[in-house]
């Protein structure tokens, strides 16, 4: 943290309307997730022969592994190209992406058929490196243990153990670097599960190139959870909101997100890709509606002055957070065709219990934020008065 803006615990009741809504949407989660496990996924889900990933999947890793890059894009800005004056949203981009990556982990448990045999994933005997689902696997659980011993930090600090906070500091440098380079790793290969699966994928995401694209979303999105997550914070805790922060930031996103479009745009020119765009159907409509998203931005936080404005950054961040959201629905699942139809009864739409169990894992991010964030050092100190 920056010395003109040491870190503090926010204070206040922990027990409020939102925690309270928040325990009842986990709650609510367990008791589904005892159902899956004692009877199947059947018993829950809509998942059927042709479309084996649902929600769980593709929402609950794929894109909340793509929120969770709020730390990992926030980190390249300070310790890689030295932009020191973004130190204070260090902790808060990397608690929001401890959670979101670790609830990723345990999400991929809900998807498995034979979930008992999980542990396979971390046997050697058990391990194929030739599998991209498989280097996924270990870069996020390996990002996960990384992230928990960057921000230890935070918990030494709160408890006192400022010798052992001292001796961890020393060697940090060696997890920020591996915090850097494993997002790269991972979130670039669930672009290639894109790839994998061939012709069963529209050519509007079925490109060579989705590993980048990927990629290049995933740093973009992580900037707009910055700015969302900063702006919610500030009004739930009644703090003044880090414009002067935020904006260059805003900028900085701005910068990747223009990078990603000239690659997505070009990609589909040169693949001659892009007439299937504008073929009547429910593909085309998603496509222009992610598109549309991602160009919002620019015209929402485009000029500085509009960067200045809070509720704009606020929509700008909600805009490309929507945009990171249906490129992976688009690719995974509004795009995908197993090429036999509902001729064979092979369709696809969330059950209520994947959407609560979808919920109730969000519901845990907001609430373990809510209860770090007023009992931990994490957000910068603020002259404002904290919520109660």
């Amino acid at each position: 943290m920056s010395a003109h803006h040491p870190a503090v615990p926010v204070g206040g009741k922990l027990f409020n309307t939102a925690t309270f809504v928040c325990a009842v949407l986990v709650m609510a989660m367990v008791a589904i997730l005892l159902v899956r496990f004692l009877f199947g996924l059947g018993a829950v889900t809509n998942l059927n022969d042709g479309y084996p990933w649902g929600i769980w999947v593709v929402v609950d890793v794929i894109i909340g592994s793509a929120f969770a890059c709020g730390g990992f894009s926030v980190a390249m800005l300070v310790y890689i190209f030295n932009k020191g004056r973004y130190h204070p949203l260090v902790r808060p981009a990397l608690l929001a992406s401890l959670f979101g990556y670790t609830l990723a982990g345990v999400g991929v448990l809900f998807d498995l058929g034979r979930w008992w045999n999980f542990w396979h994933i971390f046997s050697p005997a058990h391990a194929n490196p030739n599998s991209v689902m498989f280097e996924v696997a270990v870069c996020i659980s390996a990002y996960i243990v990384v992230m928990w011993i960057e921000f230890s930090p935070v918990f030494l600090e709160k408890w006192g153990f400022k010798v052992q906070k001292q001796k961890l500091e020393k060697v940090l440098f060696i997890f920020i670097a591996l915090g850097t380079l494993l997002p790269m790793m991972h979130q670039s290969s669930l672009g290639t599960l894109i790839v994998v699966m061939g012709p069963q994928i529209s050519p509007l995401w079925q490109t060579p190139v989705v590993p980048l694209l990927y990629l290049l979303s995933a740093i973009t999105i992580g900037y707009g959870v910055v700015l969302f997550e900063s702006c919610v914070a500030a009004s739930a805790y009644r703090r003044e909101i880090e414009v002067p922060l935020l904006e260059p930031m805003a900028k900085v996103m701005l910068g990747t997100l223009a990078l990603y479009l000239v690659v997505r745009v070009g990609d589909l020119v040169m693949r001659g890709a892009l007439g299937h765009a504008f073929v009547p159907s429910l593909e085309a409509f998603c496509f222009w509606l992610e598109m549309a998203c991602f160009v919002l931005p620019f015209l929402l936080v485009g000029s500085t002055a509009a960067r200045r404005n809070p509720a704009k950054l606020f929509l700008a961040g909600v805009a490309i957070m929507v945009a990171g959201v249906l490129l992976r629905i688009n690719g995974f699942l509004i795009g995908y065709d197993t090429g036999l139809g509902v001729d064979h009864g092979w369709n696809y739409f969330p059950s209520i219990a994947e959407m609560m169990v979808t919920i109730g894992m969000f519901a845990i991010e907001v609430l373990g934020y809510i209860i770090i964030t007023r009992r931990y050092p994490v957000l910068p100190r603020d002259a404002a008065p904290a919520a109660h």
